[in-house]
């Protein structure tokens, strides 16, 4: 699951040598799922051509804000307002200045003063010049804005002096917008997660299932954990995606045997997302391979994890989810009631590119009070949302 699915990156690089390494911060941002802008200073371009970062990020570079090669809109203004997070590294003196006094005269500093988003700024230049009274305060006074200062070590300058000035290295700077994409709004907490298809035997060979991939369970768990959760992770049968060692893993088969799980690591939660699509009825195996033309089979129900966690959940929060395919609203809310649910994530599953062995997913987040449609998304920026609601209640 890629980390920054469904982010938007501006990256701003002024004249360095320094720009050299932004080349390896974009590399990596996109490979995260990060989709990357960078706007260059005409500087800039003497130290790396724009065709670098236009291979590396997939999107065109801007230098010139007169620029006519591009479908018409305010662009500073578009991207401004696309953006998650603005990065400018190198970041010169000059740049530097400008942004603290709010001069805007090319493309890389309009679209800063436009930006609403939180902005870091990766300082690189002479160490006499970084240490120069009108640098340190014009670093405060970004500092006093709210803009991150990320600073690089001490070292061997391009221009020949040794000290402070380098501009910090990629992987610092990319830990830097980490920090700003990744909330820790369930430290201290721990979300017991289900997922993935249960199966109940037919025979020796053949099962009965359904489609779930566990994609949508494995989403929420990955969310939670990079938020600061400790994670109970119950799966079933799921599409084999490597699990954190830090998870408590409980893997499962049968519907019964997710049952006995929930039972006994519900007392560990504070969070109960029931996102498994278990199997809803037993049947009692046959000994050999059924190999009868016609074949009649007892179904038994199997057991209710959700009712039950709804049941035994006392002031922990519980999510069901309900896949559905007609009067999809109505049997949700249903579904809300009778589980004792806080929180039910209808999927209309009839829907292209919702349901089950998909990556992204359609649905509408309803409570007792408040009904919300999401768009097409991802599962993983699904699972945000999720958390979202759940921090809400």
């Amino acid at each position: 699951m890629k980390k920054f699915e469904g982010k938007t990156v501006l990256v701003g690089v002024c004249g360095g040598i320094a720009a050299y390494k932004t080349c390896s911060l974009v590399s990596k941002l996109v490979q995260s799922g990060a989709v990357v802008h960078v706007m260059m200073t005409e500087n800039a371009t003497k130290f790396v051509a724009p065709l670098t970062f236009e291979t590396l990020s997939h999107n065109r570079v801007t230098v010139d804000t007169f620029d006519r090669d591009f479908t018409w809109e305010v662009e500073h203004v578009a991207l401004s307002k696309k953006a998650d997070v603005l990065i400018i590294a190198p970041a010169t003196a000059n740049v530097i200045a400008k942004l603290a006094v709010g001069i805007a005269d090319d493309f890389l500093t309009t679209t800063a003063l436009a930006c609403k988003c939180p902005t870091i700024v990766a300082p690189a230049m002479n160490c006499e010049m970084l240490s120069a009274p009108p640098t340190v305060q014009n670093l405060k006074t970004l500092e006093d804005r709210g803009v991150k200062i990320v600073y690089g070590g001490e070292g061997y300058l391009a221009c020949g002096d040794t000290g402070r000035g380098r501009m910090a290295e990629p992987e610092a700077l990319y830990e830097a917008i980490s920090e700003l994409f990744c909330k820790h709004d369930y430290l201290g907490k721990t979300v017991l997660v289900t997922s993935g298809a249960t199966r109940t035997s037919l025979d020796p060979v053949r099962v009965l299932t359904n489609r779930s991939s566990g994609k949508m369970g494995y989403s929420i768990a990955v969310a939670a954990f990079a938020r600061g959760a400790k994670v109970i992770y119950i799966r079933g049968l799921t599409d084999g995606t490597a699990i954190p060692s830090e998870w408590k893993t409980v893997d499962v088969t049968t519907t019964s045997e997710l049952f006995s799980a929930v039972q006994d690591n519900i007392g560990f939660a504070d969070v109960l997302v029931m996102a498994a699509a278990p199997c809803d009825y037993d049947v009692d195996c046959a000994p050999q391979k059924l190999k009868a033309q016609k074949l009649i089979v007892e179904l038994k129900k199997a057991p209710d994890c959700a009712k039950w966690a709804g049941e035994h959940k006392g002031d922990k929060k519980l999510v069901v989810f309900a896949a559905e395919t007609e009067d999809c609203e109505k049997n949700a809310k249903e579904k809300l009631e009778k589980k004792n649910a806080d929180l039910v994530v209808l999927n209309d599953v009839t829907k292209k590119g919702a349901g089950f062995d998909v990556d992204t997913n359609i649905a509408t987040l309803i409570t007792k009070d408040s009904q919300e449609s999401l768009p097409l998304m991802s599962k993983r920026l699904l699972a945000d949302k999720i958390l979202d609601k759940i921090g809400s209640l």
